[in-house]
């Protein structure tokens, strides 16, 4: 099974409080396994605060609502040993 890579990576956002914000995260393959998605270094799970999708097979998207003072920090996106922050 060939490794998969992150193709195009995080993006840094500036977002009003209260707003939602997407980052979005290519990867080489579809079906990606070992893909995670951190805030401060806290685990994300899709809830109704944290959207957690992929879009045609190869885009992951991580969509936090109505975010707030506490949400500022980095974001890092994990595919096996690869990582992309914002």
């Amino acid at each position: 099974e060939p490794e998969v890579t992150i193709v195009s990576g995080l993006k840094d956002t500036v977002v009003s409080e209260g707003d939602d914000v997407t980052f979005r995260c290519q990867v080489s393959h579809e079906n990606a396994r070992d893909v995670e998605w951190k805030l401060q270094d806290v685990a994300l799970q899709n809830n109704e605060m944290n959207e957690i999708s992929v879009e045609k097979g190869k885009i992951h998207t991580l969509t936090l609502r109505k975010v707030t003072e506490q949400d500022i920090g980095t974001v890092t996106f994990w595919v096996g040993p690869h990582t992309s922050t914002a």
